[in-house]
């Protein structure tokens, strides 16, 4: 389970979308103390997120604030790092003899199946989406509270949401069972990180 936190919001990073010096914004975040942030940066070879995985972890570190690595289990290994976040198509690939040596350790789910497959891997959490229509997902329905419901009440860890999240649906996302819930668009682009992060 992810511990130490004083918020139940994981800030999911893109740089894409980030309207000032990224390391300056992973700084900002981490001042604000969400439950984590997960350094997804989808599009990078792994040599360069391996470099930008180092810079982020020291930020996070100074700030006392948690980061999740993503997709590549070597980078972690290599920069000893705990906690990572796979979808779940790695996740499988990935021989229990080293799953188990990540104390915090996610995957991307987007059916109740999934959410069972990724728990019996040893997850100790899970994303579950896409929830709410978003402009990430232009042209695909979010799957809903309903979904979330059904996916959290299949398994025993936490779920957080992800999709569409905002202040203002937060509280049903928690209702529906959520421990809580991802950001990315607003996470990158909102004005003030720590006055943003409040809200929720």
């Amino acid at each position: 389970m992810i511990t130490c936190m004083c918020k139940d919001i994981i800030c999911v990073t893109n740089r894409a979308l980030c309207r000032e010096d990224f390391l300056t914004r992973i700084e900002r975040l981490a001042k604000a103390h969400p439950a984590a942030i997960l350094l997804r940066e989808k599009d990078l070879p792994e040599t360069e997120y391996a470099e930008l995985a180092g810079k982020v972890l020291c930020i996070c570190k100074k700030c006392r604030a948690l980061c999740i690595l993503h997709n590549y289990t070597s980078v972690a290994r290599e920069l000893h790092h705990p906690a990572l976040h796979l979808p779940l198509s790695v996740l499988r690939t990935l021989p229990e003899t080293e799953r188990i040596n990540f104390q915090i350790l996610g995957a991307s789910c987007h059916s109740v199946a999934d959410a069972k497959e990724a728990e019996s891997l040893g997850c100790t959490y899970i994303t579950a989406g896409h929830i709410f229509d978003t402009d990430c997902k232009k042209g695909l329905p979010g799957r809903g509270l309903e979904f979330l419901r059904e996916v959290c009440a299949s398994v025993s860890i936490p779920v957080y949401a992800i999709g569409g999240i905002s202040p203002e649906n937060l509280i049903s996302v928690r209702a529906a069972g959520a421990t809580g819930a991802c950001i990315m668009s607003s996470a990158m682009t909102c004005e003030d990180a720590g006055s943003y992060l409040a809200l929720f």
